[in-house]
């Protein structure tokens, strides 16, 4: 018995040790790779987790910032899995109010096609050129208006940002470098906007002073230049990047002395004011040629003010305006930033806008939203009110591997997404994960044309206000429009831009309809 048993046993061990073997050296799973053969237990659990939370623990749509529905359907589309829902919603529709409501249309003049992979591989540009009102030299239209958000190397890995900026390229949307520079991970193809910070990382100085050599040289390549005002996760708030996560990869693409504290200050240096700010913009654009916007969370509405009235009374202007909501995320903040400071995206984002348009100003602007905008009825409501492209930030992340586990500070991320720890970033595959982000912009782009169909236009930049219903509770509901004290006419880009995008939709979107009619069918 005891020879038996101990047969068995070295049997087991052989077995566990083959898997252990077969984890460290596959490359499709990042948790595999960094804990052999326990890190299976991590997928049994996911496995059995409607089963456990049924009885146990949350509900599908309990957990935050990303519901367990949310992650599964960013997971799914990524590994272009069934991404479908059956039994109808989890939401509380009823009672729930705020809740966000699509009007359909029955009849209009996009027909959705039936097949569910249909529109899958849809080009879905913005309908406006960035930079044509302002004559920029180097104008254009961004090809997608889905985007992955501004994250830093050094709060992201560098496999990570790798893998991010070669999905850009494979879905054809452009990769927001985010402040901290860029590195030779973001080189991969994707088209580049180029974030500068506060502490101007990438073009400044010895001294840590801008540097417009630098810049110049920095961003020969990239689409488009945003200044960063702030987050919607910590406005006001500069950043630190502890000594020990300071490489000497990242002190050369940063430009900042490795192994020591790396503090971004919470004000820019080189403008003081809108005045000043506007002046910095200019010069900006006439040395690159690029246009040039700003990234800001909402908070004091006066700055909104001052600036749109010096862009209508001087002439001066930014190309694009990016609007971060509260809900937005970071590497790290303090609890009271995330929770209370800066308006969520909605209220903050229609704020702005009605400035704009209120000043005639609103169809000059692309405007880009922020703050969990990578999921489609989010997106949607975004778009209503005036967005013309949306950023995909921790969405992106998820369709990298990330499993929310909230560990982004501690650089002990155990997908290797945000973390300089080489044993966990080893995890990481680019080859493998670019493929995943792709898929994953092409079918929130998918999705967003589906949905913009069944309202009866063609593509999601023309849905309007008057068909999103704002549910007041059980028995009411007040349109967008209303809700946000919107005029007619707000929320849509030009009758210009509109007569292009269709045309451009023309040759591009999908067709629907149905099966030939009967002989007994109305003529038309």
């Amino acid at each position: 018995m005891s020879s038996l048993f101990r047969t068995a046993a070295a049997t087991a061990a052989s077995a566990l040790a083959a898997v252990a073997v077969h984890d460290v050296f596959q490359r499709r799973r990042a948790i595999l790779r960094n804990f052999p053969v326990i890190g299976h237990a991590r997928y049994l659990l996911e496995s059995i987790g409607p089963e456990l939370r049924q009885y146990i623990v949350a509900g599908d749509d309990e957990e935050r910032p990303f519901t367990r529905d949310q992650r599964r359907w960013v997971y799914a589309s990524a590994k272009q899995e069934n991404n479908y829902f059956s039994f109808g919603t989890d939401n509380d529709i009823e009672y729930t109010s705020g809740y966000p409501v699509i009007r359909h249309r029955t009849f209009g003049r996009s027909i959705p096609a039936s097949a569910p992979r249909a529109a899958l591989d849809v080009e879905l540009p913005a309908a406006k050129v960035i930079g044509a009102a302002r004559n920029r030299a180097q104008a254009f239209r961004p090809q997608s208006v889905v985007n992955i958000g501004a994250m830093s190397f050094g709060s992201l890995s560098g496999k990570a940002i790798e893998a991010l900026n070669r999905g850009a390229a494979l879905a054809g949307c452009l990769h927001n470098t985010g402040e901290g520079g860029i590195s030779r991970y973001h080189r991969h193809g994707g088209e580049l906007i180029f974030q500068i910070g506060t502490a101007y990382f990438g073009c400044r100085d010895a001294e840590g002073r801008f540097d417009l050599a630098r810049l110049k040289d920095l961003v020969a390549g990239a689409r488009a230049l945003e200044i960063k005002l702030s987050q919607g996760a910590k406005p006001t708030l500069g950043g630190v990047l502890p000594a020990a996560k300071v490489s000497a990869e990242i002190a050369a693409t940063r430009g900042i002395p490795e192994g020591r504290d790396c503090v971004s200050p919470s004000r820019h240096a080189e403008f003081t004011d809108a005045d000043s700010m506007l002046d910095w913009v200019e010069m900006l654009a006439a040395e690159t040629g690029l246009p040039v916007g700003i990234k800001s969370a909402v908070g004091d509405l006066d700055f909104w003010e001052q600036l749109t009235d010096l862009m209508r009374d001087t002439g001066r202007g930014v190309d694009f305006v990016s609007i971060d909501g509260g809900e937005g995320g970071t590497g790290a903040a303090p609890l009271i930033f995330t929770d209370t400071v800066s308006l969520p995206f909605q209220l903050g984002f229609a704020e702005v806008y009605r400035i704009f348009a209120e000043r005639g100003l609103h169809e000059q602007v692309t405007f880009i939203g922020s703050g969990k905008l990578g999921l489609p009825d989010n997106a949607v409501v975004a778009f209503a009110l005036g967005c013309d492209m949306v950023y995909a930030a921790r969405e992106s992340m998820l369709a990298l591997g990330c499993i929310q586990a909230k560990k982004c500070h501690t650089d002990t991320c155990p997908t290797g997404v945000a973390t300089q720890n080489a044993w966990l970033t080893r995890g990481l595959v680019p080859d493998d994960k670019a493929p995943r982000v792709a898929n994953y912009i092409r079918t929130l782009r998918r999705d967003l044309v589906k949905v913009a169909e069944a309202c009866g236009v063609e593509h999601p930049g023309l849905i309007s206000g008057d068909l999103i219903d704002i549910l007041d509770g059980h028995t009411s509901a007040r349109s967008l429009y209303e809700v946000y004290g919107y005029q007619p006419g707000m929320g849509l880009p030009s009758a210009e831009d509109r007569a292009e995008i269709l045309r451009l939709m023309a040759d591009r979107a999908t067709r629907g309809g149905s099966a030939p009619p009967s002989h007994s069918a109305p003529a038309r």
